[in-house]
């Protein structure tokens, strides 16, 4: 298989209430499923720590230079969907599971402030709210280790990238609810990608 046809999903481990992340288990389940024939899944779990969570996603770049990269995380009281269109490299002043905060509070010393992912996520959120679902956009991931997994990213992976708030609450919350709404997200995601390819 080709690398230019791996898709690369994390999940975040452990963190406060959450012993186990529904980001995580929903990416378990994305590898299952799959993407479609011609598409290889690739996962990793992130662990609630900047300094690995920043190894890790350079060294997914680096080494798999994957097609597209979807980054999961939770979103604390919500019961929808969020597909977060904007990563910011500055201000993370929340300390992670290890009591520590990025150096100069920071994703990348010198990087631009904020990076938009290549995909339009208004766009595909109005696809889905057309169809019924529960899925919103968004411009403020929050600045805490989804938001800094997502900016290290968007940097490496030449903005090839998307960051997915599942649901804490609610019927989403749930794998067997939550994975086929993804996979179909995802799926348009890629759409979109391969449309703007072609334009360019």
């Amino acid at each position: 298989m080709n690398r230019s046809e791996i898709v690369a999903i994390t999940g975040f481990g452990p963190f406060r209430q959450f012993l186990v992340n529904t980001s995580w288990k929903a990416a378990q389940g994305l590898e299952v499923v799959g993407l479609g024939e011609r598409i290889g899944v690739y996962i990793k779990e992130l662990p609630v720590s900047y300094v690995k969570t920043q190894q890790i996603i350079a060294d997914i770049w680096q080494t798999l230079n994957p097609k597209f990269a979807v980054h999961l995380g939770i979103a604390r009281g919500s019961s929808v969907i969020i597909l977060e269109q904007t990563g910011k490299n500055s201000r993370y002043r929340d300390k992670d599971v290890c009591g520590l905060c990025p150096e100069h509070h920071c994703c990348v010393e010198g990087g631009p402030e904020k990076l938009d992912s290549v995909i339009n996520m208004r766009i595909v959120s109005k696809q889905f709210i057309q169809a019924g679902m529960d899925v919103i956009y968004s411009r403020d991931a929050g600045r805490y280790l989804c938001d800094f997994a997502y900016y290290c990213s968007l940097y490496h992976g030449q903005r090839r990238a998307a960051l997915i708030h599942v649901p804490s609450s609610g019927s989403l919350s749930s794998a067997e609810r939550l994975v086929p709404l993804l996979q179909t997200l995802i799926q348009a995601m890629l759409n979109q990608l391969n449309d703007s390819s072609q334009m360019a």
